[in-house]
């Protein structure tokens, strides 16, 4: 199985919302996903394709402290997903995924996404 990873970091303390787009440049399947911040204030995430943003994973905590949360086969609960908790996402070549990071009402800071994928 080859493995790759596509990491999105936001430097800084937060001051609004944030959302992330990425182009799937071959046909993958997430299989995990880590959120972290270096705050002790846990935001939330969305992670899905473009017709819906929160369809792979919905409204999930971030890590605090430096600390990440991680989310996979059984995390995944989105609408998307024909067998929530049981299903991996399937990502088309160019499809189009956003991942939403929903600020803290004290703010996080640090923000750190790394998705975990495979080929095909």
């Amino acid at each position: 199985m080859n493995l790759f990873t596509v990491s999105f970091m936001i430097p800084g303390t937060l001051a609004a919302n944030h959302t992330f787009v990425y182009e799937a440049f071959r046909p993958c399947t997430l299989l995990a996903v880590s959120v972290s911040n270096s705050s002790a204030n846990a935001g939330k995430i969305d992670i899905g394709p473009s017709t819906d943003p929160d369809g792979y994973l919905d409204d999930e905590a971030f890590g605090t402290s430096n600390t990440p949360a991680i989310y996979d086969l059984d995390d995944f609960d989105g609408a998307e997903l024909s067998n929530p908790g049981h299903e991996y996402p399937r990502i088309e070549a160019e499809d189009i995924v956003h991942i939403v990071v929903t600020d803290h009402n004290s703010h996080m800071a640090d923000v750190a996404v790394v998705l975990t994928l495979a080929d095909g």
